[in-house]
């Protein structure tokens, strides 16, 4: 009788934890399953949301690829940006979280100080760094280091030629402090023994980093690469923001810096083409998705974990 009844007391637990279990299980089918399928759905529609969807079977995707010579420019400018951002990105961050792993003293102190600019809202991030980048001698790059050295000012945020250089700054900026918590969390894993002992042998700070930081670090390496990639793929605040700032249009002067979640957006939410943003969210889907493979094939035949 007793066991039965434990049976049964146990059961009920149960039930009252699949209760629990339900309710994020259906946010999660109802804000992130539906709209996949509802997206992937109309990718293959024409649909401007105040009338019925039209389907058009691959039609969108067709010219996407092939008839669309702006989201050639918005695909070629993603990939300058990415190419750009994430190795001075990943180098800058490797090189602070080392040299801050060296020292004995303050480290968390410089470890906040990077880390703000992760915590900070990036829409005001990317405000602030408009007012830095402001044409003529009212912004303060022009004025503090351009004027002073004796330099022409530039309008940053307005000249087709430094536009997207001016934003990939910014966005090493701002993921710094993340990826140097990271790789200060791979560093942990290093045993500050080896380090002893090539300081015993006379290995100075650089051969340290290059000899025994690096290849121990790989994994950790390989991860935040990825990370960073994804997330420079899908780059969006700091291009709507300040592209647009001064009066400007999304993307900049002749979309010199336009990406492709930001064309994306004006597609469907400008223009609302939303069955042709549809379809352009599966082929950046697929994008990250095949670059994510070929990057994870490349670095296991590289790391030994």
């Amino acid at each position: 009788m007793t066991t039965k009844r434990t049976f049964i007391q146990e059961l009920n637990r149960q039930k009252v934890s699949y209760l629990f279990i339900i309710a994020p299980f259906a946010l999660f089918l109802i804000f992130v399953v539906g709209p996949v399928i509802a997206s992937f759905i109309l990718s293959f529609a024409k649909y401007n949301v105040v009338q019925p969807p039209n389907f058009v079977g691959l039609a969108n995707y067709k010219n996407i690829l092939l008839n669309d010579p702006r989201f050639m420019k918005a695909l070629k400018n993603s990939a300058f940006y990415v190419l750009g951002v994430v190795p001075i990105g990943i180098s800058f961050a490797l090189f602070l979280a080392f040299a801050i792993d060296q020292r004995t003293k303050m480290k968390n102190f410089f470890k906040g100080v990077l880390f703000l600019p992760t915590v900070t809202s990036i829409v005001a991030s990317s405000i602030m760094w408009s007012w830095l980048y402001a044409g003529g001698k009212y912004g303060l790059i022009n004025y503090f280091i351009l004027m002073k050295l004796g330099f022409q000012p530039i309008d940053w945020l307005l000249n087709p030629t430094w536009t997207l250089p001016a934003i990939m700054i910014m966005s090493v900026w701002a993921g710094l402090g993340y990826n140097v918590i990271l790789f200060t969390a791979g560093l942990q894993t290093i045993p500050h023994t080896i380090y002893e002992a090539a300081e015993v042998d006379g290995v100075g700070f650089w051969n340290k980093f290059f000899q025994i930081t690096i290849p121990l670090l790989k994994p950790t390496i390989v991860f935040v690469s990825i990370m960073s990639a994804i997330v420079s793929i899908q780059v969006f605040e700091q291009i709507y923001v300040m592209t647009q700032s001064g009066g400007g249009t999304l993307g900049g002067v002749l979309d010199c810096a336009l990406t492709g979640v930001p064309y994306l957006y004006d597609k469907g939410f400008t223009k609302l083409q939303m069955g042709y943003a549809s379809a352009l969210a599966h082929v950046i889907f697929f994008m990250i998705l095949f670059l994510t493979l070929i990057n994870i094939k490349f670095v296991k035949s590289k790391v030994e974990y």
